[in-house]
């Protein structure tokens, strides 16, 4: 077989309707997707196609994976959830890349992007992304906690508005309420927080309280956190719907 190739694409947040046509067309002339065991389970199953589904915490695998069966000759679609750019799987690819056979460098590998939690969580609320901001990943797995720490402390000291990946899951329940406690030692501020649960899917929720009145069991693996900046504003909404929140595009 010839003419093997391997893309690294994002699925989005959950909706089919926010996967880009590029990743639908990748997909449909793909013979091969390799992913993450719930990520693959969002892919119709077709004749010609074959789905190599995989636990969480072997990323690297699942790239050498990919990569060998690009390398055969195989059509290979690499799914991650949102953006693959964005604490997921197209890193993983190139650090295999990087580390791996001198033929894998010959690959044709693309990456193409998605709609990340982070974009659609703020959109549900309004534009809380508005002006400068950041992403940390408050997951201690890949990095020391003392690292997370320091970033937040730096974040809140130059007044961005603040998304938080994976903030808590049953193996580190405790991650987000150390990391609440930084926030509230740096700030005294009452500046939002943003609540965005599997955001696009029939479970979608969100919730704003006040940064004092963030509870660490209001988050788990689904949730997305927005933190805003100390100019980030909450606009009341009538007919009983929640607020607007955003942050202006200038600064004082």
């Amino acid at each position: 077989m010839s003419g093997g190739w391997l893309i690294i694409a994002g699925l989005g947040p959950g909706a089919d309707a926010l996967v880009t046509p590029e990743v639908s067309l990748a997909l449909a002339d793909a013979t091969d997707v390799v992913g993450y065991i719930p990520y693959v389970a969002r892919i119709a199953p077709r004749e010609g196609l074959h789905l190599h589904a995989s636990d969480n915490r072997v990323e690297r695998e699942r790239a050498a994976h990919a990569l060998g069966l690009a390398q055969a000759g195989r059509r290979v679609v690499v799914v991650s959830s949102g953006d693959p750019g964005v604490f997921a799987m197209a890193a993983a690819v190139f650090e295999a890349v990087e580390t791996g056979p001198r033929g894998w460098r010959n690959l044709d590998i693309r990456v193409l992007p998605g709609i990340t939690a982070m974009l659609a969580a703020a959109a549900r609320a309004g534009a809380p992304l508005g002006h400068d901001f950041c992403a940390i990943n408050l997951s201690d797995n890949l990095k020391p906690w003392a690292l997370i720490e320091t970033r937040l402390r730096l974040a809140v000291q130059a007044d961005f508005a603040m998304a938080f990946y994976n903030p808590r899951s049953r193996a580190r329940p405790e991650g987000f309420a150390r990391a609440l406690d930084v926030l509230r030692a740096v700030c005294a501020d009452t500046r939002p927080v943003i609540f965005a649960r599997a955001v696009s899917t029939p479970d979608e929720t969100l919730r704003v309280v006040p940064l004092p009145e963030a509870r660490p069991e209001m988050a788990d693996m689904r949730t997305m956190v927005i933190v805003g900046s100390s100019q980030t504003r909450v606009l009341a909404r009538g007919r009983g719907r929640g607020p607007w929140v955003y942050t202006p595009r200038s600064a004082p």
